[in-house]
């Protein structure tokens, strides 16, 4: 399918409740706020909560963690969470209690990166995979936006939509710190000598100098009704 925008794939109108649930710094609560929704943003972190609630301060935050929502059964329009599910061990507790909150014929978007479907060219595509296996590690579930579609329909979750928003990157500066993370956590799991990462980091360097870094990120976004 074509892209779709968060509000799009909510089908919520203004004074509709919607919750963020690890919204971290609030970007998205503060948009679906801007949008004239009643907008309720969890995360497990005080830090980002403290930061989200400065930024907007007429929604409404809670410290909490995903699979245990202060919120009551059925007091929510739409449930939004955005790069939470690779930090998940397992999945189905939250996804039990997003659909505990969510009112009847509410909207459920979950937005992930499938960090298994990222693409960087190099001269050394075999080396780039391992280290993106170096990147995939520092993740508990790096794969889980692919899971998506099934951990809806498992819940029983109907209507389920699945699109992708692909971001292309050709400057490498924007991605430069996490190429040297992934590399790291590549050489300190054995996969790759610091030998093999620090030539692969300098072709990757190299060809931003030379204009010809390419990177490309699919986000799955797979939105469903209760």
């Amino acid at each position: 399918m074509g892209e779709q925008t968060l509000l799009e794939a909510l089908r919520l109108a203004p004074g509709d409740t919607c919750v963020d649930v690890g919204c971290g710094d609030g970007t998205a609560v503060a948009d679906l706020t801007d949008a004239h929704l009643k907008t309720i943003g969890v995360d497990s972190d005080p830090a980002a909560i403290a930061i989200a609630r400065a930024r907007t301060p007429d929604a409404v935050f809670h410290v909490a963690p995903s699979d245990d929502l202060p919120l009551e059964d059925e007091s929510v329009d739409g449930y939004h969470a955005a790069r939470l599910f690779h930090l998940l061990a397992d999945p189905r507790p939250t996804i039990t209690e997003a659909r505990r909150v969510l009112r009847p014929a509410g909207r459920i978007v979950l937005v992930g990166q499938d960090y298994g479907f990222l693409l960087l060219h190099s001269d050394d595509p075999d080396l780039t995979d391992v280290v993106e296996l170096g990147l995939e590690s520092r993740s508990v579930a790096p794969r889980a936006a692919r899971g998506f579609r099934d951990l809806l329909l498992d819940a029983g979750f109907h209507d389920v939509e699945v699109v992708v928003h692909t971001e292309v990157v050709t400057d490498h500066r924007r991605l430069a710190d996490q190429l040297a993370e992934a590399a790291t956590a590549a050489v300190d799991k054995a996969l790759i000598t610091r030998a093999d990462a620090d030539g692969w980091l300098a072709e990757q360097a190299d060809r931003g100098r030379r204009g010809r870094f390419l990177a490309v990120a699919p986000t799955l976004q797979v939105s469903g009704t209760r």
